[in-house]
């Protein structure tokens, strides 16, 4: 087939549409999405279908402009303070448990690497250098997992998992240039690490946070007269950050995270609209990386190195993470153990891993190809065996958290500006004991009830208005806290409100 724009389009239509349709029928599973999107694309790469694409160039292109807008639009949905409390454990994660995994990991790889059936022998460089490749967490396996599910965690896990997986890339990734010197120069002082990983880290976090607050600024400054360029105002922004970042030597990936955290947690204009479109763009993001990277693997190879990558991807769920997380985290003692043996399951590989593992194939490193191939098979077994059983694994250590959903039939949401808090009650027997009319119900002063929905009826209630059970109120009041007492004093005690999300 010729490669015409129209073909490329007509391909590219097919994948997504495919994808999509497929997750929907995975999700009813409990299969990630991200997993089923990768396997769509090795169905109709060179082993399936037949689409040829093995262009490690641009799928690494393709893997660093979907990772920039995956992990700025991670950032944005944090609360920074959601992520005070944990800020520590997960700084801490990101740098001395990648290293620490690494480590563990490549001296696991090196000593059995020779004495599998497959005779894929490495030598120590090589084996720190593939176990560097799959060292971090994968920002968009656990933004997709824990937030698709809708999973709730205590004692913050939630948040420094988040924060762990968005901005561990830099570690790993500069320990996967260090090792691809180190074999291309045979030596590298250890000085010069010390220096790169200095500067990567503090100016990707000092850019991330001044360019941060500078898209803020522009974006509240600036007067654009169409609100839908608004969003797009701020992808370009986020393109400058990451790019103006590596020009510094700093790392990119950890500025684009910082900034998301910055924009996200700041008023600026049209927000909510600017939120969706990237919470969208994302997605897509998502998508079309991980297509690529199922493009570009060759599912027979993965044959040749299939006892070597369960072995390994075996030890790195078993052994080289929880013994990562129980070492970072033994400082901090009022964290439970099952707490930390769910931080050391959400261990997920995923693109960043193969995206990385694109960088030893451009240099041209001796067993280079090996090294993608088992990444890739270890990020297949990650996702499969780590991914499906997130939310079992939490509700077996007793770490979920119980919250109850809270609908959105009204389809209404507060300006930016407004500290009130919003909420939808459903009228039971138990809540109209006293009285079936809306002037019985015993409401705050500061509670407004703004409208009822009846089946399909929206009604702008009066207090003589009567209520029936299964009734759902549309009620305003000043802050959660005020909507606590709303819901106390209506005898309601599991709390929970459909708050207007920053």
């Amino acid at each position: 087939m010729v490669f015409s724009p129209e073909n490329i389009l007509l391909i590219g239509s097919i994948l997504l549409f495919v994808s999509l349709v497929v997750s929907k029928t995975g999700y009813r599973f409990g299969v990630p999405a991200l997993l089923l999107f990768l396997l769509v694309g090795m169905f109709f790469g060179s082993d399936g279908l037949g689409i040829q694409f093995d262009n490690p160039y641009y799928a690494q292109f393709i893997g660093t402009i979907a990772l920039s807008i995956i992990l700025f639009s991670g950032g944005m949905d944090t609360k920074l303070q959601e992520i005070k409390p944990v800020i520590r454990e997960g700084i801490i994660l990101a740098t001395f448990g990648v290293f620490l995994t690494a480590i563990v990991t490549g001296l696991f790889i090196y000593f059995v690497s020779a004495y599998t059936e497959q005779h894929i022998t490495l030598t120590l460089i090589e084996a720190f250098l593939l176990a560097s490749v799959m060292a971090s967490t994968d920002s968009a396996s656990v933004f997709s997992i824990l937030r698709s599910k809708d999973l709730h965690l205590k004692y913050n896990l939630r948040p420094m998992l988040e924060l762990e997986s968005g901005s561990n890339d830099p570690m790993a990734y500069l320990m996967t240039i260090i090792f691809i010197q180190m074999i291309q120069t045979a030596s590298f002082g250890v000085g010069g690490v010390l220096v790169m990983l200095l500067v990567q880290l503090s100016v990707g976090a000092v850019c991330g946070y001044l360019l941060g607050r500078l898209a803020v600024l522009i974006l509240n400054k600036i007067n654009i007269q169409f609100e839908s360029l608004y969003p797009i105002l701020l992808l370009a922004l986020v393109f400058f950050i990451f790019s103006f970042t590596t020009l510094l030597e700093g790392n990119g990936y950890l500025a684009v995270y910082i900034s998301g955290v910055v924009v996200g947690n700041k008023r600026f204009v049209h927000k909510r609209n600017v939120l969706t479109f990237f919470d969208g763009f994302a997605w897509l993001c998502q998508i079309i990386m991980f297509l690529t990277l199922g493009l570009l693997v060759n599912p027979h190879e993965l044959l040749g190195v299939s006892v070597l990558g369960l072995l390994v991807g075996i030890f790195l769920i078993l052994v080289a993470r929880p013994l990562s997380v129980f070492l970072c985290l033994l400082p901090f003692r009022k964290l439970r153990s099952r707490a930390k043996l769910f931080v050391s399951w959400v261990g997920l590989r995923g693109a960043v891993p193969i995206i990385f593992a694109t960088y030893p194939l451009i240099a041209e490193v001796p067993n280079a190809k090996n090294i993608f191939n088992v990444v890739f098979f270890i990020t297949i077994l990650s996702l499969i065996v780590q991914g499906m059983s997130v939310p079992l694994v939490a509700k077996f250590l007793h770490l979920a958290a119980k919250k109850r959903k809270s609908s959105n039939t009204f389809g209404m949401a507060l300006p930016e500006e407004m500290k009130s808090s919003m909420s939808e009650i459903v009228m039971t027997e138990a809540i109209l004991a006293n009285g079936n009319r809306l002037m019985n119900l015993s409401l705050p002063d500061n509670t407004l009830v703004v409208m009822l929905k009846r089946n399909e009826q929206f009604i702008i209630p009066t207090g003589k208005t009567k209520l029936l059970p299964e009734d759902k109120l549309l009620v305003i009041t000043d802050n959660d806290e005020e909507l606590r007492h709303t819901y106390n004093s209506l005898g309601i005690d599991e709390y929970s409100m459909q708050k207007n999300e920053e």
